[in-house]
């Protein structure tokens, strides 16, 4: 089947939804914020017929919306068009605008159709290429932390909780993995679901996470990466439009508060072989030998991918032991202190739980390392260089992550084995975009900074 909608799909679309007189067409740039265009009823047919012209530019761009003409796609190649295509079976309506409107994810080509070397989605094509051709399919689930916000400030200009819908007072404890506070917001989270239903997003759970304000949501198991991350970019869509209707703030930023838990995002992996056995379980103990030789390229690859994993100067504020995020390479069994995890369960289920990203990463280039790492370790056949962690792992003294973002930058610039997966071209962009942003906010001058040394030195 081909990953590009047919324009049967639109005809199919138009003819049962006479009502809609927009779309909007969604890409997503390289900090996996949706990028595009709005358009009328009677372009929608003509772009699955023709596609529609978008800057190259668009993968070039901080996380401002600037253009980084050091990436090369910008002003010294002549700000050129690219040809952006419908990706198959994502046309869906989106019911939270007042206007009657659709939407749809694109992806970018050359103009002579070969895929767009800067487009994430084609980057998590060609790696899940490479476990095709080892006769293996991933099976992939995302999880989401987000925060809701009051709309107002406080007197610092600084975000708040939210006020409770139930009780009409302001949020100031969370008890985590409460059906309380899941029932106070049921209205916020109905609508999340009903959309998700609309966008056949298929969202599982959702948890009060241990903050006020602070939620997760789940996204069932599939056996597509591609499709999982496509659904991980509409949920984000989903839940900012939804805060919105309901007069929240809301935001995927990695620790929005100094002294709360940050936003992360979780994915569980598992492989199936052709005969649609999971290779990591095993008949006699806990997990198979592929499963160790994923750990293996997992831990081997997790230095170098870490500014993608955590692509901002805020991602490594969520760097702290006490919120449960692993600051060292280590693993284990049923332990949620490591980076990466073996969640309790039945053989079949066996999988690893990758717990070092943000909820501010590109989900398509998360999966993308996450895929790739494994693959590098099912290939190199190599064992992991530490034994699992046991109890307390922040106690333990494993090899540490560069938990900086300078430091990390460095770790993917010194880098060659998973450059090669996500290919050079885009290293060079994806380096340039973000050196240029550390520059822009080393730049600045914060307000701590004033507050402690204006007068004291």
């Amino acid at each position: 089947m081909s990953e590009h909608g047919h324009v049967q799909e639109a005809e199919e679309f138009l003819s049962n939804y006479p009502e809609i007189e927009s779309a909007d067409l969604l890409i997503s740039d390289l900090n996996g914020i949706a990028r595009g265009k709005r358009v009328e009823r009677c372009a929608i047919k003509k772009i699955y017929q023709e596609g529609v012209n978008l800057p190259a530019s668009i993968f070039s761009m901080n996380i401002l919306g600037e253009t980084v003409e050091r990436c090369g796609l910008g002003i010294d190649i002549g700000e050129p068009d690219m040809i952006c295509k419908p990706v198959a079976n994502t046309l869906h309506v989106a019911s939270w605008h007042q206007r009657p409107t659709a939407q749809v994810l694109l992806s970018m080509y050359h103009l002579n159709g070969e895929p767009f070397h800067a487009d994430p989605r084609h980057i998590l094509t060609n790696i899940c290429n490479k476990m095709s051709q080892l006769q293996l399919t991933p099976v992939v689930a995302v999880e989401l932390e987000f925060y809701l916000f009051d709309k107002n400030r406080d007197s610092h200009g600084r975000p708040q909780a939210p006020i409770s819908p139930k009780t009409n007072k302001r949020d100031m404890h969370t008890q985590v993995y409460s059906v309380d506070t899941i029932a106070d917001y049921s209205a916020f989270l109905g609508d999340v679901n009903k959309a998700c239903q609309e966008q056949q997003v298929p969202a599982d759970t959702a948890v009060a996470e241990c903050a006020p304000g602070q939620f997760e949501i789940n996204l069932k198991h599939q056996a597509n990466p591609l499709l999982a991350c496509d659904n991980a970019i509409m949920l984000k869509r989903i839940i900012k439009a939804i805060a919105d209707k309901h007069d929240f703030d809301v935001s995927f930023m990695a620790k929005p508060y100094s002294d709360e838990a940050g936003s992360g995002m979780h994915v569980h992996v598992s492989l199936l072989d052709n005969a649609g056995v999971n290779i990591f379980a095993a008949e006699d103990q806990e997990y198979s030998q592929q499963l160790e030789y994923a750990i293996a390229g997992l831990l081997d690859f997790l230095p170098a991918s870490m500014p993608i994993l955590c692509p901002n100067v805020n991602s490594y504020r969520r760097f702290q032991p006490q919120f449960y995020v692993a600051t060292s390479l280590n693993w284990g069994l049923n332990n949620r202190t490591v980076a990466l995890r073996l969640p309790s369960g039945g053989k079949a289920a066996t999988r690893i739980e990758h717990r070092v990203a943000g909820a501010d990463a590109n989900p398509y280039l998360v999966m993308s390392v996450i895929l790739a790492s494994i693959h590098h370790g099912l290939t190199t056949k190599s064992k992991p260089f530490c034994p699992p962690s046991s109890g307390n792992a922040f106690d333990c003294n494993a090899e540490s992550l560069p938990i900086k973002f300078p430091q990390a930058i460095t770790a993917l610039q010194q880098d060659s084995a998973l450059s090669e997966y996500l290919g050079k071209e885009f290293i060079d962009i994806y380096l340039a975009a973000k050196e240029q942003e550390l520059a822009q906010f080393d730049a600045h001058i914060t307000e701590i900074e004033t507050l402690w040394y204006l007068n004291n030195v």
